[in-house]
This record gives C-alpha cells, sequence and structure tokens, in this order.
C-alpha cells in the first residue's frame, strides 16, 4: 500500500498541517507514514509525540472501508503517547437509522473525545497527531481543536470531508452540511491545508 498522495513530509516539521477528505483517499494511511517518518527517519523520542485517535475501528459498510487508527497502519505508533477513546467510536450515520440515533451515537462519541483534548491540553508535547477530527467535531467547539493545535510545534490533522457517507443516510442531511462547513472554516487556521480526493495529485489550500 502507498499513499495515493505525494507527500513531502520534511516540509510538514514545524507546521500545522490538515489532510481532508472523501472515504477511501488514505487520509489515516498517510498520517501513519508521518509518524513512522519521525520515529524510524527523524529518530523523534517517541515521547514528544502524542497521537490522539477519534477514528472507529476499520469496518467496510456497502464495499466503502469506514474507519481505521494509526496503530491499524503502523504498528509502532503505539510507542508514542497513544491517547485511545476508553470506549469505542460509534461512526454515527453509518450506525444510525434516524436522527435519534444519529445525536445519540454522536453524544456518545464526543464524551470519548472530550478527555483526550483534555489529556493533551494538560500536558501537550511538541509533535502532535489527531485522526478523524470530524468525530470531535460533530458537536465540539472548533475553537478548542484550534487552541489545542496551536499547543504543539508540529501538528498533522485529517478528517472526513465528502459526500459518501452522507448520501448513505438521507435523514442526516443537516449534520453531514454543518460537518461540511465546519471543515471548510478550519481550513485557514492551518499552515497547510491538503485535499487528498485526488488518487494522483492533491490540491493545497495555504
Amino acid at each position: 500500500m502507498e499513499c495515493r498522495t505525494k507527500l513531502e513530509f520534511n516540509s510538514f516539521l514545524e507546521k500545522k498541517v490538515f489532510l481532508y477528505g472523501e472515504t477511501n483517499t488514505y487520509k489515516t494511511f498517510c498520517s501513519a507514514e508521518f509518524i513512522q517518518f519521525l520515529l524510524e527517519e527523524k529518530k523523534i523520542d517517541p515521547n514528544l509525540i502524542s497521537i490522539i485517535d477519534f477514528a472507529p475501528k476499520l469496518q467496510t459498510f456497502n464495499d466503502l472501508k469506514i474507519g481505521g487508527k494509526f496503530k491499524d497502519y503502523y504498528g509502532k505508533s503505539t510507542l508514542c503517547r497513544y491517547l485511545d477513546p476508553k470506549n469505542e467510536i460509534i461512526p454515527p450515520r453509518l450506525n444510525a437509522t434516524n436522527k435519534k440515533q444519529l445525536y445519540k451515537n454522536a453524544c456518545h462519541n464526543y464524551n470519548q473525545t472530550i478527555p483526550l483534548l483534555h489529556t493533551f491540553e494538560k500536558a501537550p508535547t511538541p509533535y502532535l497527531l489527531i485522526n478523524d477530527m470530524s468525530i470531535y467535531l460533530h458537536l465540539g467547539n472548533p475553537a478548542q481543536i484550534i487552541k489545542i493545535v496551536e499547543k504543539s510545534h508540529t501538528f498533522l490533522g485529517n478528517s472526513y470531508y465528502g459526500k459518501t457517507i452522507s448520501e448513505k443516510a438521507k435523514f442526516a442531511r443537516l449534520f453531514s452540511l454543518k460537518e461540511h462547513l465546519t471543515i471548510k472554516h478550519l481550513l485557514k487556521y492551518f499552515d497547510r491545508a491538503i485535499l487528498m480526493d485526488c488518487p494522483s495529485s492533491n490540491s493545497e489550500v495555504h
């Protein structure tokens, strides 16, 4: 498996970088490759790297691969300060059949993400990676994410930003619209925001 979008990891150092895009665009895989780059090429002390992993477990839904944690793609990522939710994250739309279930799932996820952000905020490290930021942002405050990001020197985060999942859950249209607008709003806060929708190239917002 290779990262379909060619990323120059040296250029990520001392920057705040955000990968966003559809499902199956290797956002998590490429982020895991960056962890490998830090540990194996740059020889960064793993105690200086915090990983906040909001992603649900890897699963397949209607031939779509959904979720997946950094440690699924790079096992040595657990050598870092790996902050994982106490309870399993629920894909909010895919595990719901109506709005009530949707928001119950989102609320469950929000309650799992908050302690992890607080843990990092109390003891930040120079390097920070966050997987599947949209899981927190469904109900969370975007300003809190930016506050957390600013406590690091080098940051790489990723998030779903697309229509594939939304189209599977028509009852979640407003929920998905809010997600889309929130991610779009956040782009300006990063040094680099890279859209991962294209297999052979990428679009970048500075």
